[in-house]
């Protein structure tokens, strides 16, 4: 009884000196640019705080945790004004934080990657989508959070080829990222059996996208622009630049769906999103924010949750022990998607399933049952281990 009586005094007071100890700081920054890129639609327009806000909710997350490991983690956020030098900010952000969740273009996010190499500082990929940067542009201190174009491609092609909508209409802009975009689906086509039975290009020609006689307008072009093609099953936008595909479902010549940048979308995640476990995610995120949650909110609560997750297995706040850890076999996170999302070793660019919406409801994820893989039919989605360019340096 008396060696119980002093074993526990002994753990209390080791306990009581664990919590009276300073925490360990985790200190996270956030850079992204000024300003939204404004949409065709009204009811999308970007709130000011997309992306960061989803990060904020993972600091949050975070702390819960935290608070019995003796971990406090902070975030601070730098937009980039027109004309700012992205590697003096970057490298600015980097002297005060351990990691940074970065919201940019692709040759943007190669030039704060370049510029802290020499530091070690890794970066979270939050936004930019391009295959290059997990590929001939890959980089060793960039881990790569959002999906690829390749994977969002994917994943809608598996589904249209799971509804036997093998016929596709392609539609694509005249800007440069619509053209990749396009280049995706056309991959995907030939990767799952579908036929691109036409592509058609919708050249932007600039002027005002909405005055009174818009609709009216709208209405007559669409039809014209769609009508005369070979037979189809479904018509297929690549439209990143968001100038006409939104004013494709309901107008085409003939009555068929739409998907790709309107109709049926390929996201990382969707205000919809429901299922496993996610309300409780949605409601916690409305709250705090009076909005809904976007794909860029939650790749940027993904991006600080997988330093969290990885920061508490290692029990440490040490980046190279967290960075050993996020690209090891152990590492995993979970994303309210059905499964625990983990890391391609060969690009860094993290496994996850593809939500496809319809702008109300989750209509599917994909993988799509019976498309397999050696190793996780994740790995369905995007470039595979025998096809990547990637280098890591």
């Amino acid at each position: 009884m008396l060696r119980w009586l002093v074993g526990t005094i002994a753990l209390g007071m080791v306990a009581t000196r664990a919590l009276a100890a300073d925490p360990t700081e985790i200190h996270i920054g956030y850079l992204g640019h000024a300003g939204v890129k404004s949409k065709l639609s009204l009811v999308e327009q970007p709130a000011d705080n997309d992306g960061i806000a989803g990060a904020r909710l993972a600091i949050e997350d975070n702390n819960t945790t935290g608070k019995f490991l003796n971990q406090r983690f902070t975030i601070e956020e730098i937009r980039l004004k027109g004309g700012e030098d992205v590697a003096k900010a970057a490298t600015a952000l980097a002297g005060r934080n351990d990691y940074v969740i970065a919201d940019l273009p692709a040759d943007a996010l190669l030039k704060a990657a370049d510029a802290l190499r020499e530091r070690g500082t890794v970066l979270l990929n939050a936004g930019a989508i391009d295959d290059r940067l997990r590929e001939q542009d890959c980089r060793a201190n960039i881990i790569h959070v959002a999906p690829t174009r390749t994977m969002l491609a994917d994943a809608l092609a598996q589904y249209l080829v799971w509804k036997q909508w093998k016929r596709w209409l392609l539609v694509a802009g005249s800007h440069e990222q619509d053209k990749l975009y396009a280049e995706a689906l056309k991959r995907a086509a030939t990767r799952f059996g579908a036929k691109i039975v036409q592509e058609r290009i919708f050249e932007d020609t600039g002027g005002a996208r909405r005055t009174d006689s818009g609709v009216t307008l709208i209405q007559r072009q669409m039809p014209v622009f769609t009508q005369q093609a070979p037979a189809y099953d479904v018509l297929v936008a690549a439209d990143e630049s968001d100038v006409f595909a939104a004013y494709l479902p309901y107008r085409t010549w003939d009555p068929r769906p739409v998907a790709g940048s309107a109709g049926l979308v390929p996201t990382s995640w969707d205000p919809a999103q429901d299922q496993w476990g996610a309300v409780q995610m949605q409601n916690r995120f409305m709250k705090l924010n009076s909005r809904r949650m976007t794909a860029l909110d939650m790749q940027a609560w993904t991006a600080a949750r997988m330093i969290g997750e990885a920061t508490s297995r290692t029990n440490s706040g040490d980046p190279k022990k967290v960075l050993a850890f996020l690209k090891g076999p152990d590492f995993s996170v979970a994303a309210f998607k059905g499964t625990r999302l983990t890391l391609r070793d060969w690009n860094l660019q993290l496994r996850q399933p593809i939500l496809l919406v319809d702008g109300r409801m989750v209509v599917s994820v994909s993988p799509q049952e019976g498309f397999l893989h050696q190793v996780s039919e994740l790995d369905t989605l995007g470039v595979d281990r025998p096809e990547t360019k990637c280098k890591l340096q």
